[in-house]
Order: structure tokens, then sequence, then C-alpha cells
């Protein structure tokens, strides 16, 4: 299924060990904890930093997160795709986690070019697929519908900017303003349950020390365009396979996933596969890992 590459770059770049919060460290299992240490971070064009495991030349999985996200969206995806074989790149897209907020524009089409110039610069030359999570889908689908040759399939995972949206969603609380860790936290709890997470029980402190700690960096908070179709828009450009992942109950599309799915088919030309994780919501590779890495390896074989 794949070629034989090598991966080369044109100039050496710093690198620095993975860090992780002690506020979640003390939340993974051992091997898990080792696993994730084990990779390095890279400082690429456009004051990026994205984090990098697995062997070189190996099949490669580029992993971009979610709005008000950081890599660690990933964290229970990235030791089995590098168990599995893969050389995994997860980035901290442009005005989150670590990584500066692009030059210009504040929403998803302002992260295009960074993107591309900073892959231009790491010279990947394996069979690459982009992975994009929610607000990361969308960023993944409009770079290869503008830069079609820099990988050679796209999985969107939950990915918003189809023009179709929920009706009746509760709202987000707003939580800067609050005095409080205590209120600060509650607020965080509401929002993780009426949009990342379908069952409260998953609601854990892992969950909740990662999504602490990527809101408090996120640098983009007026983004717009997930509620246009921009990506539906988008994808009759993409050239490459597409799959497509979803949580049966997904916040964003509660009571219309029928409606997605019959859009990726009559819009995408290139779809390959369309899977729903039953149980889950829209942060479907947190809360059922087990069955989101599932479905993802039939993304990654179904080529």
């Amino acid at each position: 299924m794949y070629g034989v590459y090598n991966i080369q770059f044109t100039k050496p770049m710093l690198t620095k060990p993975i860090e992780i919060d002690a506020s979640i460290q003390k939340h993974l299992k051992a091997d898990v904890l080792q696993a994730l240490l084990a990779g390095e971070c890279l400082n690429l064009p456009g004051k990026m930093v994205w984090h990098r495991w697995g062997p070189e030349g190996a099949p490669t999985v580029v992993l971009l997160h979610g709005g008000s996200g950081s890599w660690t969206h990933w964290i229970h995806t990235i030791a089995p795709l590098v168990a599995d074989g893969f050389r995994v790149l997860a980035i901290d897209l442009p005005g989150f986690g670590d990584s500066e907020a692009p030059e210009k524009g504040g929403d998803v089409d302002a992260l295009i070019e960074p993107l591309h110039a900073a892959w231009q610069s790491l010279q990947q030359n394996t069979f690459t697929t982009f992975v994009g999570f929610s607000f990361g889908g969308m960023a993944a689908a409009l770079w290869l519908a503008a830069y079609p040759k820099d990988a050679q399939n796209l999985v969107m995972v939950g990915a918003p900017g189809l023009g179709l949206n929920a009706p009746n969603r509760i709202p987000l609380k707003g939580w800067r303003h609050l005095p409080t860790a205590e209120m600060q936290a509650e607020a965080h709890r509401h929002n993780l349950l009426v949009l990342m997470l379908h069952d409260a029980a998953n609601l854990n402190e892992l969950a909740m020390a990662v999504h602490q700690g990527n809101v408090q960096r996120d640098r983009m908070p007026r983004r717009r365009l997930s509620l246009t179709p921009i990506v539906a828009e988008a994808l009759p450009r993409i050239q490459c396979p597409l799959q497509v992942i979803y949580g049966e109950f997904d916040a964003l599309y509660k009571e219309r996933m029928h409606e997605v799915e019959a859009m990726f088919k009559n819009t995408s030309t290139h779809l390959g596969s369309w899977q729903l994780v039953l149980g889950a919501g829209h942060w479907v590779q947190f809360e059922d890992p087990p069955g989101f890495q599932k479905a993802l390896k039939t993304a990654l074989q179904s080529i």
C-alpha cells in the first residue's frame, strides 16, 4: 500500500524534548506517558511548534487538533499510531498551544499558508495522511484543497464548516471573566458536556486538565467560519481519498447526522469511507479511544 521513501531536511532545525504539564501527566498510564515523552518538539516557520514521534521513513500521520485545543487533543491517539509503525506529527496550530498566532487573520483561512510553508520546510517524502479534528478538520480540508500534493490521504474527524448546524444546541459559557477557579471549572465542565463529550461519565480529571490547559492558551477566540459552508465548498477540490469519522452523538450535528452523511457522499468525489463511532460525542478520539482507533485504522487502510 505504501511506497518506500526517506525523510530529508534542508537544514538543521531546533528540537527539544516534549514537555507535558504535571496536571496531565498524573492522569496518564505509565506506558502512555513514556511513549509521549519519547517524542520531540520542532520549531518550524510561522513560529509554530510541532511534535514528532516514530521512525524516519515510515508512513506519516499529521494530526491537526480542534479549536481552543493543542496537540493534547490527541493524547489517546499518538501512542497507538506509533506502536502501529507510523511516523506521527502533531501540530500546535497557529494561535493555539505553544504556536504563535498567524501574522494576518484570525480564523481557519489564515492558517493555510503557514501550515504549507512549515510542511515544505520538513521536506516530507513519505506517504502522508492528514487527520484533522473539528477546527483542524477544516484546516486540513482547506489546506489540501489549496495544495493537493501535500498529502495522499485525508481523514476528517467531527469537522464543522458544512453549512449544517444543530438547531437546538445549548450555548457555551464564558469563563475568563469569572472571579474564582471553582466558577471557571464549572464553566469548563458545562462546555465539555454540551460540546465535546456525550456521556458525563467520560468527563474525568484528564479531560478537565487537557481542556483547561488548552483554552487558557487560545489566542484566536473569534472564529466564525465554522458556521459557514466553507468546507463543503472545498470538498470538490480535494483530490486525494477522503475518509470521514464522526461520533454518533456529535453535538455540532445533533439529529442531523444523516444529512451530514448525505452531504459528504453527494459532494466529495473521492470519498473512501464514512464511519460513525457509536455512543461517542464530538471529541470522539478522547471519549472512546478504542472505538476511534478502530475507525482510524480502517481509514488508514482504505487507500
